[in-house]
């Protein structure tokens, strides 16, 4: 059991440094670029997982829909305009931004099955995005620089793409599909359509001849993000269960805001810290009423 909660929490903290590894891939690499190549070389890498574990591809069509609506959403769109908001607000920014996805997932799962949640829901909701207001809006003396109205609100539409990727993805396992099959294979066959742009996007290779710094941001997001944080996630709710680790997910917002500091020296004022506490307890309302 140890073993199975320390891969749930790596996974997590991988996660969680993904704006903060975003941020140091676009201070010198072009955003659209930063995402391309995050999506192709995981992409590729993932294919060669595929097909080692040789998970199938699927077979109706409705499940093919399925496969392509979350993959479009969570591999393309999602880390397009999250990538390019990044490069315009902070790391700090993004990663409480993203600590919100569990509600953006719960009410576009909603929308789709044509639900209406609970009032005590409708609180969480609430409350979380009182707290993305206050981050948004609010800006505190010395972090002002840091962040910027446009890059949050594109974090925060890139959410939307990217929960809208989950409830497909929730949807395609649903009919027997396995998860990382959802993953996998959604990420490698969006590589595999890309891969014939890749001079249109990166005309000038030159432009790649960046720092190793550069360089690590992006592969951490391609490699780290992509495969390694699924594999080690997917293992461990294979074993442990969703209702045992889903709560490790709110460590995620916690690792990415202390490697903010630590790695980039991003600031933390009043209003950044009444956001957070907001979020958080926005998302944990919610979550709660969705499993009552």
């Amino acid at each position: 059991m140890p073993t199975i909660y320390l891969a749930a929490l790596a996974a997590v903290v991988i996660w969680g440094a993904s704006p903060v590894a975003t941020k140091i891939a676009v201070a010198e690499i072009d955003p659209v670029a930063v995402a391309y190549l995050r999506t192709l070389i995981g992409g590729l890498a993932a294919v060669g997982l595929a097909l080692a574990m040789r998970l199938p591809l699927p077979l109706l069509s409705a499940q093919r829909r399925l496969l392509a609506v979350s993959a479009t959403c969570g591999f393309i769109l999602f880390p397009l305009l999250f990538t390019i908001g990044v490069r315009m607000t902070s790391a700090n920014h993004a990663t409480i931004i993203l600590a919100a996805l569990p509600v953006f997932t719960a009410a576009i799962a909603s929308a789709w099955d044509r639900l209406w949640p609970s009032r005590l829901w409708w609180l969480g909701v609430l409350v979380t995005m009182a707290g993305e207001a206050v981050l948004i809006f609010g800006r505190d003396a010395g972090a002002a620089g840091q962040a910027s109205l446009a890059g949050d609100l594109m974090v925060l539409t890139g959410n939307l793409f990217a929960s809208l990727g989950y409830v497909a993805g929730a949807r395609l396992q649903q009919t027997g599909y396995p998860a990382t099959g959802v993953t996998f294979w959604g990420a490698g066959l969006t590589a595999l359509l890309l891969l014939p742009l890749v001079f249109l996007v990166i005309p000038d290779p030159a432009a790649l001849a960046v720092s190793t710094r550069a360089w690590s941001g992006l592969l951490y997001q391609a490699l780290a993000v992509t495969i390694v944080g699924y594999v080690l996630w997917y293992w461990a709710l294979g074993r442990g269960g969703i209702a045992k680790l889903g709560l490790m997910q709110f460590l995620q917002p916690v690792s990415g805001v202390i490697l903010a500091a630590l790695l980039l020296g991003e600031l933390m004022g009043g209003s950044f810290l009444l956001a957070v506490a907001l979020v958080l307890s926005g998302v944990w309302i919610s979550l709660r009423a969705m499993r009552s």
